[in-house]
């Protein structure tokens, strides 16, 4: 199921652009301005709640709190937005518990692979630069967020005039990260935090996350393989990558096709069915046109729409 761009630039229409946010992700967004906030009144609190390879040992919190700090006020601005807009797009496909349950995985796995990767520079290079940076920032879970919206409407089109597709976005990011991070050494902070979130979300929703619908885990199509990641001519050189992952997560020492069905020991794998693949990106996109169905009413319809657009939102909820 396409979403219709119409509904998209409807959904902005009469300021609803800036209405809509969920919750929690107006929650999430005060901590990211007060973590801001406390920084500029007393910078030395950097040293507790900032990743600093050097101080992990014992200050080990900080890899669960340098998610939530920005350094910068640019940073602060564009996550808290990307927090906003995406959060009111995904949490009610997910649900709030799942939306809150994949940032904070996300953001922990991807301090713990910045902390491992900076150690491991340290000793490659004996630079102590690797051990006394902070690194901080809520880029790594807004890079995850691309790739769930890679998983739920892949083939929709996020910009128009480039027919630019919303499952090349993670790529994108990462590409264009690592071009500018050669043209200025600032922005080499960010890198890690990017590349490791955007790869922990898909970890965790290619193989943990769980159904609600069929209590299956993780979504195994191959819409959605570590090899989509990259365009075609890279695939043959990316596919023993993925391979290490099947086998590493799922225990798949022989896995075949048949009838683009993965088959282990005889029997289909959970979820793998192409149809229900299938059925999973439509109720996403369903369920994300509803949202947006449900801002173009409130944009046009005044204080009715008010009372009807939660309960669209709901039905978006309970389809999904």
């Amino acid at each position: 199921m396409m979403i219709n761009s119409h509904n998209l630039s409807a959904g902005g229409a009469g300021g609803s652009l800036f209405s809509g946010f969920t919750r929690l992700s107006k929650g999430l967004a005060v901590v990211l301005v007060a973590g801001y906030a406390i920084l500029q009144i007393f910078p030395p609190a950097l040293s507790y709640v900032a990743l600093i390879p050097a101080k992990t040992i014992p200050f080990a919190w900080n890899l669960m709190t340098a998610g939530y700090i920005e350094q910068s006020i640019y940073g602060l601005v564009f996550n808290t937005l990307g927090l906003l807009f995406i959060g009111k797009l995904l949490e009610p496909i997910w649900g709030s518990r799942e939306f809150l349950k994949f940032i904070i995985v996300v953001n922990f796995l991807t301090s713990v692979c910045a902390f491992v990767t900076t150690i491991a520079l340290y000793y490659i290079t004996t630079q102590e630069r690797f051990l006394y940076t902070p690194l901080s920032g809520f880029h790594g879970v807004l890079a995850g967020f691309f790739v769930g919206i890679k998983q739920i409407i892949p083939d929709h089109e996020l910009i128009t005039f480039i027919s630019l597709k919303a499952k090349w976005m993670p790529s994108l990011l990462i590409l264009t990260s690592i071009v500018i991070t050669f043209l200025t050494s600032e922005s080499a902070s960010y890198l890690p935090f990017l590349i490791f979130g955007t790869y922990m979300s898909w970890l965790y929703l290619r193989y943990l996350q769980k159904n609600p619908e069929t209590n299956w885990k993780g979504d195994p199509s191959d819409e959605f393989a570590f090899l989509t990641f990259f365009p075609e001519f890279l695939r043959p050189v990316i596919d023993p990558v993925g391979s290490v992952c099947e086998r590493l997560f799922c225990g798949r020492s022989e896995v075949s096709t048949e009838g683009n069905g993965h088959i282990l020991g005889g029997a289909p794998l959970p979820g793998s069915d192409p149809i229900e693949a299938s059925r999973r990106r439509e109720r996403g996109a369903r369920a994300l046109e509803e949202r947006l169905a449900a801002e173009e009413v409130a944009a046009s319809g005044g204080g009715n729409a008010e009372e009807s657009s939660p309960h669209i939102v709901m039905n978006a909820s309970e389809n999904v």
